[in-house]
Formats: C-alpha cells, structure tokens, sequence
C-alpha cells in the first residue's frame, strides 16, 4: 500500500506537487480570519473560580480596568503651580478616552471640610494660577495626609502624583483597547508637549492588554527572520544540499501558511503563546525533512539512482516519522488539559502544524527533490564518520555510560525541589516594553498596581451604617497596613471618619468612626449628595448599601508572598469577622493562582499522553521490552531539565508549566528513530544487540543530532522574546531537548546493549 503511493508520488510529482501546493494555500486562505486578543482575562476559562469571583466583584461595583498616568515633574514637585495646572489639564481631557467611566486625580479629589454648619465639598485644587505659596503648601499637607490619596494618588514626598482613569470596556470588539489605549498615549503626548517640564508614565490594565500584541507583533518581526536565517544556515552545512534545502524551506512557508489559515477558519484568536506556533511547527517540520533527506542523500552517495534511493528512504522512514508526528500530536494535545486557554490553542495548533509537516515531507519533498537536479556528492554525510567513532565509544564504555549516566541523572533530578512557584504578570514582559518599565517606575514612586479585593458584606439592607460593622471594616483596614507589602489601603471608613470629623467643625478628635447608625447614614448621604456627577460611591458601595468594597495595593511581589498574604487576611477574618469572610479577587489574585493550577491540570494530561504515547510505541514497535525501555530516555531530560532549572533559574510559573506537555511529544521522537533503526538491525538484519546500536548510531546518529540541533536553535531563539512567558519557555524547552539528545545518545544505547532482548 504505501510502496504503492510513494510509486504515485515521484511518478507524478508535477501533480503531486501542485495539489500540495494548491491545498496549502486553500487551507491558508483562512488567514483573513485571524483575530488578535488582547484582555488578559484570555488567560483564565470560564469555569476557572478566580476569574468567577472578580467579575461578580465587578457586576457588583464598577469596573476597575484602568489607564493610570503617572505624572514625574522635572524639580520633583507636585504643588506647583505649573505642574497643577497640567494636572488639571490632564484631568479633564481625560474624560474623553473612549469608554472611560471616572478619572480621579489630586486636583479633582473631593475635599470635605466645614464651613459653619455647612458640609463643603468640593475639588481639591480649582484653580491653580491663583494659589498662593502658602495655599500651595496647605493643598500639599492636605493630600500627604489623607489616607486616600497617599500612595494612591500622591506620593508621600509629593514628587510624584498619578490621574487615574476607569474604564469600562464592553467586550464586543477587539478594537476597545487599542482605541483606549492609543487615545491615552496621544494625549501624554500632547500634555508633555503643552507642559514641557513633566514627564508622564502609562500603565494599568488597558496599557498591559495592550502590551500583549504589542510585544508579540514585536517578536514576530525580529523572532522570524532570525529563525529563518539560522534555519538556512544550519540546513545547507549539515545537508550540503540546495535542493534539500530549498524543498524543505518551501515545506515550511507552506506548512505555516496552511496551520495560520487552519486557525483563521478554526476561530482561534493569536495571542501571546500562540504567535510561537510558527517557531515550534517549523522546527518540526525540518526534523521530519531532514531524516528522509539524510537516508536519500546517504543512497545516493552509495551510487543508487535517485528514484531508488527515495523509494528506500521513504519505506524505512515512514514509520518513524509517522510515529513521531503521532506522538508529538498525542503530547501537544495534552496541552488541553491546561487551565489557560492560550495554551490549549498552542498545543492544538501544533498537532495541525506537525499533522502538515508530515503530509508535506512524504508528498511534496520526495517530488520535489525528483524534480530538482540533485548531485552525488562524494564522501559521507557530515559527521556520519564521527557518529561511527562514537557508537565505538558508547559500546566499548557501555557500562560506565550506564552508571554515570545514572548517577547524573539522578542528581539533576533530586534538584527539582529547588524550583518555587512565582507568577508576577508584570514580568511577563521584560525590561525593554514601555508597559513594563512604566510599572516599575509606578511602584517605586507612587503606587502599585498588584491589588486584593474584598466585598465585605453587612448581611442587612443599609448595614454599612452600622457602627459595628464599621469597626470590623477599619479592623481590618489597620491590620492590613500593618503587612509587608501594602502600600495602600482604599476602604470607606476613612471617608466616615472624615466626615465624623467635618460635622464636628473639624475637630482632630472627632476623627473617628460615629458611633450611632442613624448619624453614619445622615453622613453619608449628605456627602453623597454633594458629589459631582462621576466621582460617586457607586466603586466603593453596592445598590443596597449592604456591602463595601476594600482594596488593597501592594509591591510588586512574587505569587507566594501575596497567597501568604491573602492566607493570612482569611484568617483575621475567620477569628475577628467570620460573617464578612470573602475570598480576595483581582487579576493579581486570578494570576498568582494559574501557575499552580495548571501545573496540577497538565500533571493529569502529561500523564494520559504518556500512557498513550507508550501504549502507541509498544504496538508500534510490537516489543514490550523495547517499549518499556523507551519510557526512559522519554521521561528523564524532563526531570533533569527541571532539576537543571532549580539550579539554575529556580523560578516556575505558567508558561513553564506546560513544557512537559510540549516536550513529552518532541522528546519521543528521538527515541522513535534510534529504536526503529536498532529494530530494524535486529530483526532485518539479524545483529547482535552491540552491533544493532552501530547500525542505529551509523543510519540515523547523523539525523537525530541535526534534528535537535535545529529544534534547539529554534527554541532557543524563543529566548530572546520580550514576552517572558515565551522566552523561558523557549528556553527550557530547548534545554529539555538539548538533555534529551544526551539520554538518547549516552544513556538508551548501554540500556538495550543490557535488556534490549536476546544477545543473538
């Protein structure tokens, strides 16, 4: 049966290559369709509970999506009157961002004070060209002192200040935030321009989902192109062929044209982890290119025609390669146990892109390579000599291969411990993104945008007048700023005590909760009455006024800092306020938990890919010794690339935590190849198990160690992503690959010399 396509195919390879040609292009005619996401909430299914228990926070309040300017004066002074000004400027043209609900800054913040018997309340700064020195000095006591603004709004020292705007965007196109976030960049610019002695820095949420297809366009640019460069170069040293490599880099386009257009069709919206597709299926196609052009090569080289020696190549490499593309499938597919949708779309557009590759490599290539003027080149293949050298090496030192290679494996292993969890989602994106380094400035200077929140529940209509309750709330409020961390704590009891003390003449004394419930909701109706239209207390009281909302923004710190944290604050509640006791919710919340929880969803899917994936191999190969036995070399580089990492880096988030599922498919497919070559020995053959490793070392050494050297370079190059998600992924995928080769090369010889069956 497949003698009889392969015949077909370099009998009609003008057709052939037509119809692979013409399907491609038809399949990537999808491409059209392709649609970026850009909300940071792609990271979190629907089903998953933190992403639940932030938007019925949301539903219940307003939105907290936000564009926060930072605003740096030149002499490092706030209160002035020229730097005033621009923030007032700043403050109402903001109210023209698209979709923005509430802007908040120093100069429109609602002072209360008392004036006879009258609550006043108005903004902060009114007009600042008519501010005297010494009214400039009171206008900065006033905000360094309430707890409010400080380290919200304005910083301690009053160098620094920020204009926060809220934004709710709806959700029905793609185009929110960029149009947000263009508007905001556009109008930094026009008031750095009109106030030349500031500066401005742009974060909060809109910024960072903007930076996602920012930095991944980015990569796209400068990642491509780099990547292809070093696939040229190593194809034509290591093949020393132009046709080979020219018919394998048309594989490519093609297969990478037809798995975007697939995805266009598919409705699968790119993102972050998706745009490395193109890298991971290219890398792959290459390796199935490469075996079958190897063997041709080799034929040739040993004066068979080029139809023999095509023919001969595609019969003993169609199994392997058809097993390492159905097995790396099995482990990209294994990527749909993840809990973050991005990486379920990785995973599911790879097995399409390595299901391609395969289709392309036994139809496209072989007719295009008969199509092509290929020469014999005299010689052997570039380091097939060496590859016999080396099967020496490994027979004649089999058993201190076997110890040594233990014992190391055993010791990278036993450092896996070292590796924590930590997922901070500001450090997805690395130093050189303006997002990035906008942030950084924001937490040292001003505030944090790392937040807790809470909706603390009264249990009655009305029943955030209730003293008690009150007393709970500021509790809590003056236990958490007692915590490492925090740097602010936004709560209503600080707008209570203020009004206490106004309607006492702003008394310092009366600065504290009231004490009856009938005065708190007199309070806090006459102040909201006074407040203009956008700056009420719907974000921080629900409809019923049954429940407040308590925000905590913290440092820049790692997951398991905040989960103690958060540990810690469900205990006071637990022992001081059991009836108001609410999980924290916030993306920082819903982010510090993926990486754990997807690291238990892809232990679960590795595991039935590598039950699959054995299973396939036994049958396949039809030895269960030999089956068994490659669950060795399979599952080793893993544990010694995390063992490597502990040591190395220490640190494992979300995207690391798929790189079992990634690499569990790849890893096989060295194995596959070194097993059938040795099977083949054997059984075809009749060798011995030693000299069934030389056969294998001498047919398919020369593949295997061009094929990783392509699938690490190609990883490799993902380390130098902006978005740190896909950098170390890369990068660990790349070393699991590079350890791989290792075990395949040091440590699976010496394993069937001893248990590969029968000596003879």
């Amino acid at each position: 049966m497949s003698e009889t396509f392969f015949r077909f195919v370099l009998k009609h390879k003008a057709l052939v290559i037509f119809l692979a040609v013409a399907l491609s292009l038809l399949m990537g005619s999808g491409v059209k369709q392709l649609q970026f996401s850009n909300d940071y909430r792609m990271f979190f299914s629907e089903e998953n509970p933190q992403l639940q228990a932030f938007e019925q926070l949301q539903n219940t309040y307003t939105k907290t999506d936000n564009v926060l300017f930072v605003v740096e004066p030149e002499d490092g002074k706030v209160f002035t009157r020229e730097t005033l000004a621009a923030i007032s400027a700043l403050t109402k043209e903001a109210w023209q961002i698209p979709y923005s609900l509430r802007v908040d800054s120093i100069t429109n913040y609602q002072h209360t004070y008392a004036q006879g018997d009258d609550l006043v309340v108005e903004d902060l700064v009114l007009d600042p060209a008519s501010l005297t020195d010494e009214a400039l000095l009171e206008k900065q006591r006033i905000a360094t002192g309430d707890p409010l603004l400080v380290n919200r709004l304005i910083s301690p020292s009053a160098h620094t200040t920020g204009v926060n705007v809220t934004v709710h965007l709806p959700g029905k196109s793609l185009t929110e935030v960029p149009e947000a976030a263009a508007s905001a960049q556009e109008m930094a610019n026009r008031i750095e321009e009109a106030y030349p002695h500031i500066t401005i820095h742009l974060t909060g949420m809109v910024i960072m989902n903007h930076a996602f297809p920012t930095a991944s366009q980015d990569d796209m640019k400068t990642l491509y192109p780099l990547m292809f460069a070093a696939v040229i170069l190593v194809l034509v040293i290591m093949l020393r062929s132009i046709p080979g490599t020219l018919s394998t880099l048309i594989i490519i386009i093609l297969m990478i044209i037809a798995t975007m257009g697939l995805t266009g069709w598919l409705g699968i919206k790119l993102s972050p982890p998706t745009t490395t597709v193109p890298i991971v299926i290219m890398t792959l196609a290459i390796a199935d290119c490469v075996h079958i052009l190897v063997n041709f090569l080799h034929g040739m080289r040993d004066g068979e025609s080029k139809h023999q020696a095509m023919m001969e190549s595609l019969r003993i490499n169609l199994q392997p390669v058809f097993l390492t593309t159905l097995t790396t499938a099995v482990g990209f597919l294994s990527l749909n146990f993840s809990e973050a949708p991005p990486f379920r779309d990785l995973g599911n557009m790879a097995a399409m892109g390595v299901a391609l590759a395969f289709f392309l490599s036994i139809t496209f290539l072989p007719a295009m390579m008969m199509l092509l003027p290929v020469k014999s080149l005299g010689g052997d293949t570039l380091g097939s000599t060496t590859m016999l050298r080396f099967a020496e090496f490994v027979v004649r030192n089999k058993k201190g291969l076997l110890w040594g290679m233990g014992v190391i494996i055993l010791l990278l292993i036993a450092q896996i411990p070292n590796n924590r969890l930590d997922d901070q989602f500001v450090k997805y994106f690395d130093e050189s993104i303006a997002f990035r380094q906008a942030t950084d400035f924001t937490t040292d200077n001003l505030t944090g945008i790392y937040l807790i929140e809470y909706s603390l529940e009264s249990g009655e209509t009305g029943g955030i007048s209730d003293p008690g309750f009150l007393r709970k709330v500021d509790d809590f409020a003056q236990w958490y700023r007692q915590q490492p961390y925090v740097l602010h704590v936004n709560t209503i009891t600080d707008i209570m005590k203020r009004l206490n003390r106004n309607m006492h003449e702003d008394d310092d004394d009366w600065y504290r909760l009231p004490d009856r419930r009938d005065l708190s909701a007199q309070y806090l109706l006459l102040y909201e009455f006074s407040l203009p239209f956008g700056l009420d207390l719907n974000n921080q009281i629900n409809v019923k006024k049954s429940a407040t909302r308590f925000t905590v923004t913290l440092e820049s710190i790692s997951t398991q800092q905040l989960l103690a944290i958060e540990e810690s604050a469900q205990a006071w509640l637990a022992e001081h306020a059991p009836h108001m006791r609410i999980s924290g919710a916030s993306p920082t919340m819903m982010f510090a938990h993926i990486g754990s929880r997807n690291i238990v969803a892809m232990l679960k899917g590795t595991s039935l890919a590598l039950v699959m994936i054995s299973v396939i191999l036994i049958f396949a190969l039809r030895s269960l010794r030999v089956g068994g036995l490659s669950l060795i070399p399979n599952l080793v580089p893993m544990g010694m690339a995390f063992g490597l990492w502990g040591m190395l880096v220490g640190e494992v988030g979300l995207a690391l935590s798929v790189v079992t599922g990634m690499t569990l498919g790849i890893v096989v497919d060295d194995t596959v190849h070194f097993l059938s070559k040795y099977l083949r020995a054997r059984r075809e053959k009749g060798m011995d198990r030693e000299d069934a490793v030389r056969y294998a070392f001498a047919t398919v050494g020369t593949a295997l160690w061009v094929t990783s050297l392509v699938l690490m370079v190609g990883f490799s190059i993902l380390a130098f992503s902006h978005f740190q998600l896909n950098a170390g992924m890369g990068m660990l995928t790349a070393i699991t690959l590079g350890l791989a080769l290792v075990a395949d090369f040091l440590f699976l010889p010496p394993l069937l010399i001893y248990f590969g069956g029968k000596k003879s």
